[in-house]
């Protein structure tokens, strides 16, 4: 009896389909579950949620510390309008496409530069750029005063979240 050895080692072309079309089907799972950018939108959400609170622990504790008096260019505000955090002294409102909460005018640019000269906040934060590119002059956030003495400090803008906003 003649015994016939074959050479079957290695893998069949359908076996290697198979194995490849598996392989794509899990990473596109994997890549729909883990969402990149809703990820990179969520983190720039947070940065926005820390330095509302930043900003708005910082006016406060610089009035608590100087007799409930806010910082001079704060407590020049006009109640009731909202104005952009920042050094500019036009332009404030440029950015109103990308704002949750428009600007109520051109001129309408606060600088609480005072509390960071006083030590309480280490610098005057940028909101991360999304829909609006923001800088020292126009920081992204938005400062409110309520004729009852009510700070609200707001993300001009939100990507996942509602408007993010902070008062006290």
């Amino acid at each position: 009896m003649i015994l016939k050895l074959r050479d079957d080692q290695g893998f069949t072309l359908i076996e290697l389909l198979i194995v490849i079309a598996i392989i794509a089907i899990l990473a596109a799972v994997v890549f729909v579950a883990l969402d990149p950018l809703t990820r990179f939108k969520d983190a720039r959400d947070s940065q926005r949620y820390t330095d509302t609170t930043q900003i708005l622990q910082s006016l406060k504790l610089y009035q608590v510390d100087n007799a409930g008096k806010l910082t001079p260019n704060v407590y020049a505000m006009t109640t009731g309008s909202v104005y952009m955090i920042g050094t500019g002294l036009s332009g404030c409102d440029d950015d109103n496409g990308a704002c949750d909460t428009d600007v109520d005018g051109d001129g309408l640019c606060v600088d609480i530069g005072e509390v960071v000269n006083a030590g309480y906040l280490p610098s005057v934060p940028q909101s991360p750029n999304g829909d609006g590119t923001w800088t020292e002059s126009i920081t992204g956030y938005t400062l409110h005063k309520s004729a009852t003495g009510t700070l609200t400090v707001r993300s001009c803008e939100s990507e996942n979240a509602s408007e993010i906003s902070i008062a006290q």
